[in-house]
């Protein structure tokens, strides 16, 4: 798991990220109640070990029944998602986190869940900057209020705060982020695999294990399927 500087860390830019995405929605009087979508149904893939690793910081604090009714719902949520990829459709399945509308680890959610919603960009390392425009309410939002002159719509700007996370990322890896495959895992997959177990990267496969920097326990096993 992540030590106690890693952790203090990730709260820190989780919470910029709020500040940031709370900023965005009150300039657009924007909020989720009332909204006849759900976005916790929507398929993402989360990219990140040290994200894995924080979700499972808070998803052992869970009791042990709602631990166990929560796993239960992640394999129905794989296979639900397995059957709609091997007919060539976009998964659409409830999070397994989602408990009555409400997300149970709403303070370990991870940076997607925190950051979608708003209009927001960011510079690629390549410089080229990427724009989204925000849920399907909000767009409607955007149009209401400031019509085709997008150039005044406020943005939550994700690239420092991005760029602060893939450097906890490479503390957790020893220095070596570039050199590990990218991960490809939904929260279900993160919480039916167990917390996460660094692989060997490219240049050190063959050995049983490696510890970066920042974790403590839970590093060895090498992630099954996705790298």
């Amino acid at each position: 798991m992540l030590n106690a500087d890693l952790n203090e860390q990730m709260q820190q830019i989780y919470g910029e990220m709020e500040e940031d995405y709370r900023r965005v929605a009150t300039q657009l009087q924007f909020s989720c109640d009332g909204c006849s979508d759900n976005c916790c149904d929507s398929w993402f893939q989360h990219h990140t070990f040290i994200e894995w690793a924080y979700l499972w910081r808070g998803f052992r604090q869970l009791p042990e029944e709602k631990q166990a009714e929560i796993l239960e719902r992640s394999h129905r949520y794989c296979a639900e998602c397995e059957k709609a990829l091997g007919s060539d459709k976009r998964p659409q399945a409830m999070c397994p986190l989602n408990d009555h509308g409400r997300c149970v680890l709403y303070a370990y959610r991870l940076m997607v869940c925190r950051t979608h919603g708003v209009p927001a960009t960011m510079q690629r390392p390549d410089g080229q900057r990427l724009n989204f425009p925000g849920c399907f309410r909000c767009q409607e939002l955007v149009k209401e209020y400031y019509g085709s002159d997008k150039g005044e719509v406020p943005q939550a700007e994700r690239t420092l705060l991005l760029r602060r996370l893939a450097m906890l990322e490479n503390d957790l890896l020893d220095g070596k982020r570039r050199l590990y495959p990218r991960l490809q895992l939904t929260i279900a997959q993160m919480l039916v695999e167990g917390p996460p177990m660094l692989p060997k990267h490219h240049c050190e496969r063959g050995g049983d294990r490696i510890k970066g920097k920042g974790a403590q326990e839970d590093v060895g096993r090498r992630l099954p399927g996705k790298l």
